[in-house]
């Protein structure tokens, strides 16, 4: 489906086998041909059925929207966004929605297969979407992304709800930017059945219909599967050290986490800078994080020193947690790591370059389709609160997830040593046959 102003017109979605064909390898956008080619390696790996690939190859369904918002000072801007739907044969959509200046109808693409993959490797009812709308929102103000928001929401129309499509927060998107769509969508809907538009999203202020946990879950995800590594390595996280590239919802989280139960962070780099510990006690995740919520970033940090970007990359830590934007990890900076874990809160952090030199080098990887499901996870448990009317404790929330994720790093770990796999694929591997499991017992219609 693609979108013009808010007019709609329905365009057939063509699937194909996920290896790219020979006319097709030089015209496919890089992100979204490196999820096909991860996802072609696990399904050799398990004989995946032929017709589940050919499926899987392309999204379901692709929304183009483009919109006007009217400025602060009168002017009329116009805006491009995305929502890719990749899959529904688990569930409703899930994916989040984000802002930045280099979202592309590629990435989006790649993000949504991404998702479709983690919500079945951790066995929750959603298949994979995402959205995004291409713009700087440090250019704009409160309330122009308000504006914007809902004009957004405004245009994607049926193509969110409940039981369909359901958003999340994202890159520069926040519990108010979904509390703005709960709003919108509500507004669209007729009296008697606005009651349902509380599902319509997760990731909403707790006062909001939220649920506790939710801003915190992927940092808490992160913290729980490496303490699972660690376990495995014999190890306490209070023996571990660690280093976080970006310091936004989901480096922050697991930073401060990491702290409570004894970690040191060695090292912090974002995009105003890197910073260092200057003595053996590390630095205060919680003081960093205060300093970052005021000012932007970790740059200026008093309780740090300014290093070099690469002098950042060979900071001596047993876990890097990458937790910023895609392509960040490549073959160069891989090789200046000096860790024994990647523990990958971001989407995407990781090039092939970059895997094939972690592989060589021996140093091991949670990938990010299990390290950073957290959030998805009790994203799922926000939404089966709004649809029961119900509320759970703090304790519970942490509780339900930590069953999933144990539920998932023991599938995934299995399949390494039935199919002598890396992580990563054998990741991608549990989640194809989950879902080739649902095709062969649905079939496929007509």
């Amino acid at each position: 489906m693609s979108r013009t102003n808010g007019t709609a017109t329905l365009e057939p979605t063509r699937t194909a086998p996920i290896a790219p064909t020979a006319a097709s390898s030089t015209e496919e956008p890089r992100l979204f041909q490196r999820v096909r080619e991860q996802m072609d390696r696990a399904a050799e790996a398990v004989g995946l059925a032929p017709e589940v690939r050919k499926i899987l190859a392309a999204p379901a369904c692709e929304i183009a929207v483009n919109f006007p918002v009217r400025m602060d000072d009168g002017r009329i801007e116009m805006f491009s966004g995305y929502r890719v739907q990749h899959n529904n044969v688990l569930g409703p959509f899930k994916g989040g929605i984000r802002y930045h200046q280099d979202v592309s109808i590629d990435e989006v693409r790649a993000l949504a297969a991404w998702m479709t993959i983690k919500c079945a490797l951790v066995d929750i009812p959603f298949g994979g979407g995402k959205g995004g709308v291409q713009v700087d929102p440090a250019t704009l103000s409160r309330r122009e992304v308000e504006r914007m928001t809902r004009r957004f929401v405004y245009a994607l129309g049926a193509n969110i709800g409940p039981g369909y499509d359901v958003p999340a927060p994202d890159v520069n998107t926040d519990s108010r930017t979904m509390a703005w769509v709960v709003d919108t969508y509500a507004a669209t809907l007729p009296p008697q059945e606005r009651y349902r538009a509380l599902a319509v999203v997760t990731g909403k202020p707790v006062s909001a219909g939220g649920s506790v946990g939710r801003e915190k879950a992927t940092g808490q995800g992160v913290v729980d599967l490496i303490e699972m590594w660690a376990a495995d390595k014999n190890c306490k996280l209070r023996d571990l050290t660690c280093t976080v590239q970006g310091f936004g919802k989901v480096g922050a989280w697991a930073a401060r986490i990491l702290k409570d139960k004894g970690a040191k962070l060695l090292a912090v780099q974002d995009v105003t800078g890197a910073i260092r510990a200057p003595g053996a006690d590390g630095l205060d995740a919680d003081a960093l994080a205060e300093h970052v919520k005021k000012t932007g970033g970790v740059a200026g940090f008093t309780g740090a020193k300014a290093i070099p970007l690469g002098e950042f990359f060979g900071v001596q830590a047993d876990v890097f947690i990458p937790a910023a934007l895609e392509n960040q990890v490549t073959g160069r900076t891989t090789r200046q790591l000096n860790v024994r874990l990647v523990a990958e809160g971001a989407n995407g952090p990781t090039t092939p370059e970059g895997d094939a030199v972690l592989r060589e080098r021996g140093i091991d990887v949670l990938p990010d389709v299990l390290c950073n499901a957290g959030g998805v996870v009790v994203s799922y448990f926000e939404w089966l609160q709004n649809r029961g009317g119900a509320a759970w404790n703090a304790a519970e929330v942490d509780q339900r997830l930590r069953d999933i994720l144990e539920r998932a790093y023991a599938r995934v770990k299995g399949m390494v040593a039935e199919k002598s796999l890396d992580w990563r694929t054998a990741a991608y591997a549990v989640a194809l046959r989950r879902i080739e499991q649902v095709y062969a017992e649905r079939g496929i219609f007509p």
